[in-house]
């Protein structure tokens, strides 16, 4: 029975892909007391199992996840980037440069102190640092010796060995330190969860909403019923009087629903309210709460009340409204029945209570009937109607752009320099992310596809990596021996441990930021993913991008400089 299970497994890997990352998220749910593996750490374990059934892979398998996982992290983070660039880009560029120097360092001395040839000690930097360009260009430097064509082609042999027995602690040993450890080296998990959310709420991130167990206590707009009472109704008032009667006693709102002899009414603007009706009055939260009894007492009636609104993000494009105070523009006769929930500008807040101008790009969430918002959108820009579908003309043709950019090559001198196609894939997201913040006219991808495209593109991504692995994991501790694995755990440790001090005590970052550097330094997409799962937020993103991409670049350098020394 286990060798028909195996046979299936080899005949179809796509079921032993699904296995190991179902198998991967089932025991990465397990606790023990605070500590946990968690799925990335737990997927790839499992993968490393599996592979020594000797399993084949589909070469672009694991490429295809690893780009949409990039570029899934990139949309996300977008915004935050951008702004992020601007404040503390060189910093985290300058802590890519010293902590790649000091993985050229380690591997180095280790080098030396166990006197390893180059090909050993390309195999060795390049699994333990997780950087897989350097087995294409170090192979490369190593086949240019002037050495015995025997003895070279023993070189060129012994990289990829040791490069699989390293990279499995290269992936496995950073995901640990940086998304299990970290935080308690940083202080503590609850310190470092509690800075990462004081650093959303700095940022405006609103990741926390995204949680469909989450709600908001506060409601902007409001919708309320009131039973008439008061003495101005006693002769019978249209709804246009009295909106202006409640508007001139400070509660600028809108009549928009009508409850009279029983049965209800939509508020046109000449219907007449007489005593005994209930109407529905809404507006924004702060006028409301000022009514003061000007219509009567409050009451619950929930037939009245029960009825759909639509909340719409509307993008500012018009000339006719761009430079007009929000509060003339709410005098407009197409925005009668609109109230403006918020206001975002260069993906920040404005309070509109504070009367801003209205700029072009502004995105003005408005909260009304489907046709009043219609009409509205029509005079101020383009209403982009909320939606559960994913835009992946978007999507693909994104990603697209973002590998072909990637996939050019420059020339530094002898040295080949590109972001790779999951490089470019990152910065499209990045890109095209912020792009959607500026211009919502395209490209809505829903919090919950972001979340399969994360969460199943890097788990698929870990998995193949320890199905691939597996076999000649074991296979390079027979030919290597075991001390290489022992060195590839100093080499991954030592600078990973180094990043974190460095972040904290010496360039001050917040502890989240400090962890994605971190991963970024090396390059060590999984140790994001993990980061982000410990933390729960993406935050830790904004310090991956800039520093995976000096690093992607340093570290090549760097392995050539150690063929260039030990040779």
């Amino acid at each position: 029975m286990i060798d028909y299970i195996v046979e299936i497994l080899r005949d179809y890997p796509a079921v032993a892909l699904f296995l190991t990352v179902g198998v991967g998220f089932l025991l990465g749910r397990l606790r023990y007391k605070s500590f946990t593996l968690g799925s990335v750490t737990a997927v790839l374990l499992v993968g490393v199992f599996v592979g020594q059934l000797h399993i084949p892979m589909s070469g672009p398998l694991k490429t295809v996840f690893f780009m949409m996982f990039l570029f899934s992290v990139g949309y996300s983070v977008g915004p935050q980037f951008f702004r992020a660039l601007r404040g503390s880009g060189l910093k985290q560029a300058l802590f890519a440069v010293l902590m790649s120097g000091c993985c050229f360092g380690v591997t180095l001395a280790i080098s030396l102190l166990l006197s390893y040839s180059p090909g050993v000690a390309t195999g060795l930097f390049s699994g333990s640092q997780t950087c897989s360009a350097v087995l294409g260009l170090g192979s490369e430097a190593i086949s240019k010796l002037p050495l015995d064509a025997g003895v070279k082609s023993q070189e060129l042999n012994m990289i990829p060995l040791c490069y699989a027995v390293t990279y499995i602690f290269g992936t496995f040993g950073t995901v640990v330190i940086l998304g299990s450890f970290g935080p308690r080296l940083l202080g503590g998990l609850d310190k470092v969860k509690h800075a990462t959310k004081m650093l959303e709420k700095q940022m405006n991130d609103t990741s926390w909403e995204n949680d469909p167990a989450n709600i908001t206590a506060l409601r902007p707009v409001t919708y309320r019923a009131y039973r008439v009472e008061n003495d101005f109704f006693r002769t019978g008032k249209p709804v246009h009087e009295v909106e202006e009667y409640l508007a001139g006693a400070g509660v600028p709102v809108f009549v928009d629903r009508v409850r009279s002899r029983g049965k209800i009414f939509n508020a046109m603007r000449h219907r007449v309210i007489n005593l005994g009706d209930v109407i529905v009055l809404c507006g924004r939260r702060e006028y409301m709460v000022n009514d003061g009894g000007l219509v009567g007492p409050e009451v619950s009636d929930a037939k009245l009340l029960n009825y759909p609104v639509k909340r719409v993000p509307v993008l500012v494009t018009k000339d006719e409204v761009i430079g007009m105070k929000l509060s003339k523009l709410l005098e407009m006769r197409y925005m009668h029945a609109v109230n403006i929930r918020n206001i975002k500008r260069d993906g920040r807040e404005v309070n509109p209570v504070d009367d801003p101008t209205v700029e072009k790009g502004d995105i003005l969430t408005l909260v009304g009937s489907h046709t009043a918002l219609t009409n509205a959108s029509s005079h101020i820009g383009h209403m982009d109607m909320p939606t559960v579908a994913s835009d992946l003309m978007f999507v693909g043709l994104a990603i697209f752009v973002g590998g072909v950019f990637g996939a050019m090559t420059l020339m530094i001198g002898s040295i080949p320099v590109s972001f790779g196609t999951s490089g470019g894939a990152l910065i499209a997201g990045l890109v095209f992310g912020w792009l959607r913040s500026k211009r919502p006219t395209y490209g809505h991808i829903p919090d919950s596809a972001i979340w399969l495209m994360n969460n199943l593109g890097l788990n698929v991504f870990v998995a193949t990596i320890g199905i691939e692995s597996g076999p000649t994991f074991v296979e390079g501790i027979r030919a290597v021996g075991p001390m290489i694995f022992v060195a590839g755990i100093i080499a991954t440790t030592l600078p990973v441990l180094f990043g974190v001090w460095m972040g904290h005590k010496v360039f001050k970052f917040n502890p989240a930021i400090t962890l994605g550097c971190c991963a970024g330094s090396r390059t060590s997409t999984a140790s994001l993913g993990a980061v982000q799962n410990t933390l729960g937020s993406t935050v830790p993103a904004i310090g991956y991008t800039v520093t995976y991409a000096v690093s992607n670049l340093l570290l090549v350098v760097w392995g050539v400089a150690l063929v260039t020394i030990l040779t």
